[in-house]
């Protein structure tokens, strides 16, 4: 029987019969229709799914008129940075990156960000980064947006002036780490509203609230909060939100926004807030499982994503990158991984763009 190359969770490549994909893709499909309490995908959306996996091209697209548009987070950095293991370390500034993003890389927007890529961290030299987006808006034509994290970690000891949750509830301290939590979220909502009207003064199209939820559901209900601030604020700029996780962590477990509990929320519930929220674009994750087959873990994501592009009334933007949205878990993701879990994004979860 035929074997196809097909890639692992952790990135490798692995050989898998059409059966075994198949197999693969209806098991990663029903993970998430059973998780999130959503439909599975049928027999024909399978079906497209084994296709992309036995067509053996290097890059596989859609057709001709399909294309949808992209957002990006930390674009800036992906030129002049080096992780160690992924980024080229060119000796080019932050603008000059901008402008290669849209004039050589092809992208549909652009994103300027500070390289600790947090609120908190921006809000001392937000003066500089205001500097920053009226040099951008200058040099380049299109959509700009700024990214950053809230990021609730940060605010916590010993980088923050309230108590580490991660150090009171093993003490059995429960009221001191929800207290902080709470605290860190009024204060973390604060800073963001902050360097928003103020990049907002200065010309920004679009703010990126990303890696929402990373600290939990706190941290969720602080980007929620945050938004309907700068919405009210400054309501001709734009907000896109991506999530951190598929699922908001319950670190805390009774924060509400709108009369709702957010621990436990998957995408298509998340994106319900983030409208009520007033965000403009939403961005689910869906994370990928490294011991797991590319085949379950794409059907899974999309599985997810279709949900929410279902329920959402505002444009869907997966992500679709380094260990989410059914890409290995690699730094640099490659082409075959990425255009196949495009494709799928696309034709069959419907998504607004990537």
């Amino acid at each position: 029987m035929s074997t196809y190359k097909v890639r692992s969770g952790d990135g490798r490549f692995i050989a898998m019969t059409a059966d075994e994909i198949r197999r693969d893709l209806i098991e990663g499909a029903a993970d998430a229709a059973d998780r999130g309490h959503i439909p599975t995908l049928d027999d024909n959306e399978i079906d497209r799914l084994v296709d992309l996996f036995v067509d053996q091209a290097g890059v596989v697209g859609v057709q001709m008129g399909n294309q949808v548009i992209s957002t990006q987070d930390g674009g800036d950095h992906r030129i002049n940075a080096d992780a160690g293991s992924c980024g080229l370390a060119l000796a080019i500034g932050r603008i000059q990156e901008l402008q290669l993003h849209e004039r050589a890389f092809g992208q549909d927007t652009i994103e300027l960000g500070h390289i600790d890529y947090s609120y908190k961290v921006v809000k001392p030299i937000v003066a500089q980064e205001q500097a920053y987006v009226e040099n951008a808006l200058v040099a380049t034509t299109h959509p700009l947006m700024y990214g950053a994290m809230t990021n609730l970690g940060l605010y916590f000891a010993p980088d923050g002036p309230y108590g580490n949750p991660a150090d009171l509830l093993p003490a059995g301290r429960i009221k001191e780490a929800l207290a902080a939590q709470e605290e860190a979220a009024v204060h973390a909502q604060r800073d963001v509203v902050f360097v928003g009207t103020r990049l907002a003064d200065s010309g920004l199209d679009i703010m990126n609230l990303d890696t929402s939820g990373a600290s939990g559901d706190a941290d969720f209900m602080a980007a929620l909060k945050a938004a309907e601030e700068l919405k009210s604020k400054v309501p001709h700029l734009a907000i896109e939100m991506g999530m951190a996780s598929e699922f908001v962590l319950g670190m805390h477990g009774s924060v509400t926004y709108k009369g709702e509990r957010l621990a436990g929320m998957y995408p298509n519930d998340q994106v319900r807030m983030a409208e009520a929220a007033g965000v403009d674009v939403f961005g689910p994750v869906v994370n990928t499982n490294t011991r797991r087959s590319m085949p379950w873990n794409l059907a899974r994501a999309v599985c997810f994503v279709k949900a929410c592009v279902e329920t959402s009334n505002i444009p869907v933007h997966a992500n679709v990158g380094m260990g989410v949205g059914g890409i290995p878990v690699l730094d640099t993701p490659s082409l075959d991984a990425v255009s196949r879990a495009s494709v799928a994004m696309v034709e069959i979860a419907r998504v607004d763009g990537l």
